[in-house]
């Protein structure tokens, strides 16, 4: 049973935080008109602050509950947090897709490895349904570490425990792909849907469309 793991954002989620620009997908293009904050003024929050939300240290809410207010933001943020989550996962469809074919073949186990606080994380999970198709969800707050740190790929493989065949991987950061080449993962940098599709040990396990 091969591991086989994808990221979130730019993989199996069109997004806003994508490694290659032309490829990004906004999700803020009414922020200003529906919650009366500027998307460039928001962008703020993703510095060094954020490390600490990402790697599970500080709560969303309580990062959000500091960092609102400085950009003029006085509504609730619980309703800041619904309106970002239900905005920010567009499925890439073709992809997903492709993934329960895999899964439909057998011989394999899905997972998701990618840099999530709590809140999201569990979005993802239960209301994007992503626990239907997947095994289980690595993700940054619960393992205390971000990808590219090695202590990320690190807590994967101790979870795995010996393995007959290398984690196959596709995310599109080619930083994180070198640090999973690293780890001993096989690394795919992600894309488009056809990165998976056509890999040389995926295509011949896909069940027919």
């Amino acid at each position: 049973m091969r591991p086989v793991l994808f990221d979130v954002d730019g993989v199996i989620v069109h997004s806003l935080f994508h490694a290659d620009p032309a490829r990004r997908r906004r999700w803020d293009a009414h922020l200003l008109e529906d919650m009366g904050v500027d998307p460039e003024a928001f962008s703020a929050l993703f510095d060094k602050r954020f490390e600490a939300t990402i790697t599970g240290k500080v709560s969303l809410v309580e990062t959000l509950d500091a960092f609102l207010p400085e950009i003029g933001y006085r509504g609730c943020t619980m309703d800041f947090v619904a309106y970002w989550m239900e905005r920010d996962v567009n499925l890439n469809y073709q992809l997903f897709e492709g993934i329960k074919r895999l899964r439909a073949g057998g011989g394999v186990k899905l997972y998701v490895a990618t840099n999530q606080e709590h809140l999201r994380a569990h979005y993802l999970w239960s209301d994007l349904s992503l626990g239907h198709v997947f095994d289980d969800i690595f993700y940054a707050a619960r393992i205390g570490a971000a990808k590219p740190d090695p202590r990320f790929f690190a807590w994967i493989d101790k979870r795995f425990g010996p393995q007959d065949e290398k984690p196959l991987f596709f995310d599109d950061n080619p930083m994180v792909i070198k640090a999973a080449r690293e780890a001993g993962w096989e690394g795919v940098t992600f894309r488009e849907a056809e990165d998976f599709l056509e890999h040389p040990w995926v295509a011949p396990r896909l069940t027919p469309a």
